[in-house]
């Protein structure tokens, strides 16, 4: 039976680590080893694979200057960092073995597998935790792009109908921050139950369509977070006065 919540592997204090941060450090680990290896490699003709990763940073760079516009610069990194990290959350649950290396322990009159490692986004505090991440940066930058009095302006109105419209605003920025997490959350965790209970019953080919299905619906839910991120980035930094907005532009 698969838990809903990550299992705790050792304590540190009173601080309990879960299998679920092993993911984290791991898929940390793994970033930290293609940025050194990737910086390494850079030359002045590049080689195949860095055709590939400049191909594929340019392909989201494009992409993000046709939402963005010229804000690409300070929106780029974050959705690219959103991205990278999330998918490859998303795979390493996928890695032979990956859930089935634990301990067991005992619950009820039964042992229960506690795998050392959980797929990160399959926790909810992590997803929950990337959706902060990204409300925090979003509101921080619009505050840093377009000035406190325009930020605030949003929200705060002396007229009625704009105080509420704002109020409504307000509300939305709560609900981004659960849709964000849910959405991650829900999809991955249920990707890796369905996959683990075809897994157990036939050990051979059957799973195979369904390890495609969710290496598609590990890149897709990448992607969707880390475009959502940047087109909420992109709405909050863009001036709410048009008469503001103006006088940005021509700073």
């Amino acid at each position: 039976m698969v838990s809903l919540i990550a299992e705790p592997i050792f304590h540190i204090g009173f601080f309990p680590v879960t299998n679920s941060i092993l993911d984290t450090l791991f898929v940390d680990l793994v970033l930290i080893i293609l940025i050194i290896a990737v910086n390494r490699r850079i030359k002045l003709i590049p080689n195949f694979l860095q055709n590939i990763i400049e191909f594929v940073i340019k392909t989201f760079y494009d992409l993000t200057e046709t939402i963005a516009g010229e804000r690409t610069k300070k929106i780029f990194p974050y959705f690219m960092t959103f991205f990278i990290f999330i998918l490859i959350a998303n795979w390493s649950e996928l890695i032979p073995g990956f859930s089935s290396i634990g301990f067991f322990q005992t619950e009820g009159h039964g042992k229960t597998l506690v795998p050392f490692f959980r797929g990160a986004t399959s926790d909810l505090n992590t997803t929950l935790a990337l959706a902060m991440v990204s409300a925090v940066a979003t509101h921080t930058m619009s505050i840093r792009t377009i000035g406190i009095k325009d930020y605030l302006s949003r929200y705060l109105s002396l007229n009625p109908i704009n105080l509420f419209v704002g109020f409504l605003e307000i509300i939305g920025e709560f609900t981004k921050i659960i849709s964000l997490s849910f959405r991650l959350f829900g999809n991955i965790f249920a990707g890796g139950v369905v996959l683990g209970i075809i897994s157990g019953i036939f050990a051979l080919v059957v799973p195979l369509p369904f390890l495609l299905l969710e290496i598609l619906v590990g890149l897709v839910q990448a992607l969707i977070f880390g475009m959502l991120t940047m087109v909420f980035m992109s709405i909050l930094m863009t001036p709410h006065n048009e008469n503001h907005a103006k006088e940005v532009r021509a700073k």
